[in-house]
C-alpha cells in the first residue's frame, strides 16, 4: 500500500487544478461572469462573483499544496452542488446536464477527500507527523 500514496497528492492536483484555473479565468473575464450570475437571477452579482473567485482560486490552492484539505474540500463540495443547481439546471440542454452531472462527480470526490484527508504528500501530512510523534513518545 506504501508505493501508492501519491496518488491522493495526484486525485488533489486533479480536482484542485481545475478549480484554481476557473477562478483566474473568473478573474480574467469580470464583466462577463457578473452579467451570466445576473441572467441566472442570483441576488448581488458582484457579492457572488467575488465569492466564487475566493472558493476557486483559495480553494484551489489549499488542495494543491495539501493544506487545511478537509474544510477547503468541503466547502468546494458545497460550492459545485450550488452552481449544478443554479447554473446548470436546464436538463432539456445535453451540455446543461453534463455539466451539472460533471458538479456532482466532482462534489463526490471531494466529499471523500474530506473523509480521508490530504494524504502523505502534503502540508497537513507535515504538521500532523510531529504531533503524532509526540503522542507516541510520551505514551511509552
Amino acid at each position: 500500500m506504501n508505493s501508492y500514496k501519491f496518488l491522493p497528492l495526484l486525485g488533489r492536483i486533479l480536482i484542485g487544478a481545475p478549480f484554481l484555473l476557473s477562478g483566474f479565468s473568473k478573474l480574467a473575464a469580470y464583466a462577463a461572469t457578473v452579467g451570466y450570475i445576473s441572467a441566472m437571477g442570483l441576488p448581488a452579482p458582484s457579492l457572488a462573483y467575488i465569492v466564487a473567485v475566493v472558493i476557486e482560486v483559495g480553494g484551489g490552492l489549499l488542495l494543491l499544496s495539501g493544506f487545511r484539505v478537509r474544510f477547503a474540500s468541503l466547502v468546494l463540495a458545497v460550492f459545485a452542488i450550488a452552481t449544478a443547481v443554479f447554473f446548470h439546471h436546464n436538463f432539456a440542454d445535453q451540455n446543461q446536464m453534463i455539466h451539472f452531472l460533471k458538479n456532482v462527480m466532482m462534489a463526490g470526490g471531494l466529499l471523500q477527500i474530506t473523509y480521508f484527508g490530504a494524504g502523505a504528500f502534503s502540508v497537513d501530512a507535515r504538521f500532523k507527523a510531529p504531533a503524532l510523534l509526540k503522542t507516541v513518545a510520551s505514551a511509552s
